[in-house]
């Protein structure tokens, strides 16, 4: 379970740009994120993955208060969280293939087993032929399924997503939505951040909204105002 509690944040001394936020993610739930630019979404997805800390306000996860933690002890708790983040943010010296067994190299294991799983993966977001491609040669919407794959090889207990369709014809959408929609299935918590309303209005699950630095809680179909 996932908890923020009064939760506030600036960056130094600037405004505050997240105010007073509320919500808890129960284990295998599955949430959108939404709202406009500027309204905060990034802010708050920075603090669900523990890059950031709150200005005030305490945020519960994996059953610590995770404000009141050494960064030291942040590292393991980082690897139960995989991140697709809007940038990709794939590392560059490394082949497609690399990138993706990368987690589940990090967290140790048989090399073997690691690279077949990487590449089933690679297989099912239709990247089979790239697996020794470097990032630089791989179109924005190939990088993006690299990274969608090395977000999941590791089946996280937290999934965020920053706009994992974004760049992505309809039917990989579609295919790419079906890989997390399998996980979350699995137990993963999944929040996926998105502008696009048509991917929102697809799968009837509750809605976090930001506006103006506020959160509101939506039901599915449930619009902001209504």
């Amino acid at each position: 379970m996932i908890r923020f509690e009064k939760v506030a944040m600036r960056y130094g001394q600037g405004a505050e740009v997240l105010h007073d936020i509320d919500f808890e993610l129960t284990a295998g739930s599955f949430h959108f994120l939404t709202g406009p630019s500027g309204a905060g979404k990034s802010s708050l997805m920075r603090l669900l993955y523990l890059a950031h800390r709150p200005s005030m306000g305490s945020i519960f996860m994996f059953g610590k208060e995770v404000t009141a933690l050494p960064r030291r002890a942040l590292p393991a708790l980082r690897r139960r969280i995989g991140v697709v983040f809007q940038d990709f943010r794939l590392l560059e010296h490394l082949t497609a293939l690399e990138n993706v067994m990368l987690p589940l190299r990090i967290a140790g294991g048989e090399e073997k087993v690691i690279r077949q799983h990487a590449e089933e993966l690679l297989n099912w977001v239709g990247l089979g032929d790239k697996v020794l491609s470097l990032p630089h040669t791989l179109s924005g919407g190939e990088q993006q399924r690299v990274a969608i794959a090395r977000a999941v090889i590791a089946k996280p207990d937290l999934l965020l997503a920053d706009e994992p369709t974004g760049n992505v014809d309809p039917d990989m959408a579609h295919r790419l939505m079906h890989l997390l929609i399998e996980l979350n299935k699995l137990g993963t918590t999944m929040v996926i951040a998105t502008h696009d309303m048509h991917l929102v209005q697809s799968l009837s699950v509750p809605r976090l909204h930001l506006s103006a630095g506020r959160l509101y809680h939506l039901a599915p179909g449930e619009q902001h105002g209504a």
